[in-house]
């Protein structure tokens, strides 16, 4: 990713609108098959895209894309079921290209996705991925996440092998009240 004169080109980081769609399919389609697991739905496929997008127009979603020039290079998403009985818990979903790993892109995303859930209400965020995805586990521990269970055999892959999903939490709620009392916490990240 890096443009003519040798440079990285710049990341920035917006809301996902239905335009974004051709764009996050040709992203979700260009990821390694392995990077697909701890999503509950396969987001290559154009039906699964289309609920997406009709999950964010309808506002039920909260999605935000990475983009270098034209190209998604990741997403952030926060699904939340305020009809459920766990209301006030959010999964977040974080999925970066494999060439735009290493450059921050992730916890960035991270960042601005965490920044939106206190506002939307969201006491505790989650997040999924399969143990072996080390350096993913790595940032969200990073950034406070602990983890809280582990699934044994929980994903299988296209070709019937089984991965081991861990499950990561962190207190929203908690984190706001102290970035709040000193004035650290905004939209921005």
């Amino acid at each position: 990713m890096s443009g003519s004169n040798g440079s990285e080109t710049p990341v920035a980081i917006r809301p996902m609108t239905a335009a974004d769609a051709p764009a996050v399919m040709a992203f979700a389609r260009a990821l390694p098959e392995h990077d697909l697991l701890f999503l509950p739905r396969d987001i290559t496929h154009p039906k699964v895209l289309d609920a997406w997008v009709a999950e964010l127009e309808r506002g039920t979603l909260t999605s935000l894309v990475a983009v270098s020039g034209e190209r998604v290079v990741g997403n952030a998403t926060i699904v939340c079921d305020k009809l459920s009985w766990s209301p006030h818990v959010a999964e977040l979903r974080v999925v970066v290209s494999a060439d735009a790993r290493g450059r921050g892109v992730g916890r960035r995303l991270m960042e601005r996705a965490f920044a939106l859930a206190v506002p939307l209400g969201i006491e505790k965020l989650i997040a999924q991925m399969t143990v072996d995805q080390t350096a993913a586990i790595k940032t969200f521990e990073s950034m406070g996440y602990r983890a809280e269970a582990l699934l044994r055999d929980h994903v299988k892959d296209r070709s019937g092998t089984k991965y081991d999903l861990v499950i990561l939490s962190h207190d929203v709620a908690e984190f706001a009240a102290r970035a709040a009392a000193y004035g650290r916490m905004d939209a921005d990240g």
